[in-house]
């Protein structure tokens, strides 16, 4: 005999979301852009501060932008993704349109670190069969 049926409660149906299951929650969270306001090498990031940061705080709602000076330091901007990491790229001496390519490259950037698809390390699941070498239990070379 079966004991007393318990209603499901329509909470209970949600799922918790996740990349490709229904919504995208994008990876990046926070860009700061960091520049001085003498140096030249400083002055195309003062323009695409200017005239683009405003259009890309509406097109990106979900970024946190950040601005700050520093003082005789070249000019960067640094990406801080959701799995803790964070991408710095130098913005010394580029135009407005190579800035805008790099804070695109940080927009659509996972965070991961970089793994090369080639030259995998080869690891086994298994022992092996002889144990591992050791030069203090090798017998001493004949001469």
């Amino acid at each position: 005999m079966r004991g007393p049926i318990r209603p499901l409660l329509r909470a209970q149906l949600r799922s918790k979301p996740a990349n490709g299951h229904t919504t995208f929650l994008p990876q990046i969270r926070k860009l700061v852009f960091e520049y001085c306001d003498k140096w030249p090498s400083s002055a195309n990031t003062r323009t695409y501060i200017q005239a683009h940061i405003s259009q890309l705080a509406l097109d990106n709602p979900h970024v946190e932008l950040v601005v700050k000076q520093r003082n005789q330091k070249e000019p960067i901007v640094r990406g801080f993704y959701v799995n803790t990491r964070d991408k710095v790229i130098p913005l010394n001496n580029l135009e407005v349109t190579g800035i805008q390519k790099k804070v695109k490259l940080l927009l659509d950037s996972s965070g991961a670190k970089i793994v090369p698809l080639k030259r995998r390390v080869v690891e086994s699941t298994t022992e092996s069969t002889r144990g591992i070498w050791s030069g203090l239990h090798a017998d001493p070379p004949v001469l």
